[in-house]
């Protein structure tokens, strides 16, 4: 598939997005990209900012088979993944698939699970697969995971560690609406005159396929690719910070940059590509040191820094 093809479809997908998400273009785009690139997004953000129905309408978009799970401290891994159960008739035990296996899947609050039902995650979200009583069931591709948390909400929350964290490709936040956008919320909802909310599929699972694998065709000059690695060895250095991202998180600084690109119409990746998703897919994967948490400061603004700190390279060399 041709990068133009991919582009297209992609405006096509933001536009019927943006029928019922107001304002929230950027946004849109990043969960887009991270979509592309294949790779697990998480929504941190307060409540009622549309952070389900937004999982709901980009499963509805892309066609894909989409179940929600919400995470509450009671649910079991089981619950997650499926178990064996024995059947009397067939006198032998049956595997019943739990709601994992799907194309999209929302982990509503994931927070507020404990953290061995936050691990019955793991696998899946890095192998595609999940493993029950020795035995592996693949998943079915597309698998992407969008999880929601609170991030003002503790109690009865169980923090994500940091080796889930760096399994999301990137982290976004979705922020209030201004003053006019909330005001056109109000209007659509009054020309609805429903609280139901409905997409029209814009393209197929299979399309999407070939979408993710035009992605690999973008190309990176050396300069960019260095100014990549450039950035995320910065995390590791700063002062403010006790753990920098991982080689993980160069990867997925690559694969949303490509995606990003090919969003924006080109078959190679810019600095500028790079900058617009750096904090996406590295903030969440800092851990900084303790004593900054006095100060207020958060590993988001340690990465903006960076970026005015690190040098870019020129858009001619890139």
């Amino acid at each position: 598939m041709k990068i133009d093809t991919v582009a297209d479809r992609c405006q096509e997908i933001l536009a019927a997005l943006g029928q019922v998400v107001v304002g929230k273009t950027a946004v849109l785009e990043q969960i887009l990209a991270g979509v592309l690139a294949n790779g697990h997004i998480l929504i941190e953000d307060y409540p009622g900012l549309a952070k389900t129905l937004i999982a709901r309408l980009v499963a509805g978009t892309l066609s894909l088979s989409f179940k929600r799970i919400q995470f509450t401290p009671d649910l079991l891994p089981s619950d997650v993944t499926g178990s064996f159960l024995f059947d009397q008739r067939e006198a032998r035990f049956e595997f019943r698939r739990g709601p994992i296996f799907t194309h999209l899947l929302l982990a509503d609050e994931i927070n507020r699970a404990t953290p061995k039902t936050q691990s019955a995650l793991l696998e899946a979200m890095q192998e595609s697969q999940v493993t029950v009583e020795g035995e592996r069931f693949a998943l079915e591709a597309p698998f992407i995971v969008i999880a929601t948390q609170n991030p003002i909400e503790l109690e009865g929350t169980y923090p994500l560690p940091e080796a889930q964290l760096d399994r999301f490709l990137l982290r976004v936040a979705v922020g209030y609406p201004d003053a006019d956008e909330e005001a056109e919320i109000l209007a659509r909802r009054r020309r609805r005159r429903d609280d139901a909310i409905s997409i029209a599929p814009v393209t197929s699972r299979d399309e999407l396929l070939a979408m993710q694998a035009a992605i690999e065709d973008v190309h990176v000059a050396d300069v960019t690719t260095r100014y990549i690695v450039d950035l995320v060895r910065a995390t590791r250095a700063d002062h403010r910070v006790a753990l920098g991202a991982s080689p993980r998180g160069t990867l997925a600084l690559l694969k949303l940059a490509r995606a990003l690109a090919a969003l924006r119409r080109r078959d190679f990746v810019l600095p500028d590509d790079v900058k617009a998703m750096t904090v996406p897919a590295l903030a969440h994967r800092l851990v900084l040191k303790p004593e900054l948490w006095a100060s207020r400061i958060s590993a988001t603004h340690v990465v903006e820094t960076l970026l005015e700190q690190v040098p870019a390279p020129s858009a001619a060399t890139s």
